[in-house]
């Protein structure tokens, strides 16, 4: 595995870019073909079929048939194929969200949910229900590519509206319970921004924020609360235990990497915030999940 700072210079090194709205590409892999990277794009990843592990962001996530990916703009990734894999990736990028995916009305709320799928490893779909949906879209897709019939471009450009709207639906059933794409557009900046900055403790302080945004201190907090339900120092809490739990399942970085990483002082403070939410320590939570 690489540690974090090479993993981290070999993003930086290769990074992608779009040059039109969305691609497609169907390949069958038996390992990949690229290093860890990034993208100035949105990216989906169907596992047609095969095993292997999806790599992100420092976590690592065993993928089989049937599971999804969103990769999000500024994630570092790559992929372990352990038996020979068959992918569709869809490239998108705003401006195709912007034009071509849903009324003027419903593009904010598009845009809010993908770009708050970041950092979250693993399979994006939580809807059972949508399981069986993906598939058939994923099939038709590849066939309408692969076939080239009379009217296919049309055909898979609406096959991809309805599959990032799937997409959508299910990132929606996981963002705060108050923040939606009705709240204000300052607290919705508020919050991407914590997201994006999560990992600079010195970006997300209230002094910091405040600064960023033309709100004063004093009126921060009652702001974010108002918009979000809780404290935004709570808030910032539990999205760290959020993306600690997922460092604990789907990594084997050691405690001390991890908060180190998320910007506590010391591996006995990250030890004392667990246990304090989650009940245990994070050692003990993650030797109940090797033990089932």
């Amino acid at each position: 595995m690489y540690n974090f700072s090479f993993f981290w210079y070999i993003c930086v090194m290769q990074k992608e870019n779009l040059y039109q709205p969305f691609e497609i590409a169907y390949v069958e892999l038996d390992e990949c073909p690229k290093g860890a990277h990034k993208h100035n794009f949105f990216e989906l990843a169907y596992i047609i079929d095969g095993r292997g592990r999806q790599c992100i962001n420092q976590s690592k996530f065993a993928y089989r048939a049937g599971h999804l990916f969103l990769l999000t703009p500024e994630d570092c990734h790559y992929f372990e194929v352990e038996e020979r894999t068959r992918f569709l990736f869809i490239r998108f990028a705003d401006i195709y969200i912007r034009n071509g995916v849903l009324s003027k009305d419903g593009v904010q709320k598009l845009e809010f949910i993908l770009q708050n799928a970041n950092h979250e490893p693993g399979c994006i779909l939580k809807n059972k229900v949508d399981k069986g949906l993906v598939q058939s879209l994923v099939e038709a897709i590849v066939r309408e590519h692969v076939n080239h019939d009379v009217y296919n471009k049309d055909l898979i450009q609406q096959l991809v509206n309805t599959l990032i709207v799937v997409v959508a639906r299910n990132i929606a059933k996981y963002l705060p319970d108050r923040m939606d794409e009705k709240s204000e557009e300052k607290a919705l900046d508020i919050l991407q921004y914590i997201q994006a900055n999560i990992y600079s403790p010195e970006k997300i302080s209230a002094t910091a924020i405040s600064g960023e945004f033309g709100i004063s201190v004093s009126y921060l907090g009652r702001y974010f609360k108002k918009h979000a339900g809780e404290t935004m120092q709570d808030y910032v809490m539990r999205y760290k235990l959020r993306l600690i739990e997922h460092r604990l399942v789907h990594s084997d970085l050691r405690i001390n990497e991890i908060a180190a990483e998320l910007g506590f002082t010391d591996e006995s403070h990250l030890n004392r915030m667990f246990k304090k939410f989650r009940g245990v320590s994070p050692t003990a939570f993650r030797k109940g999940l090797a033990a089932r």
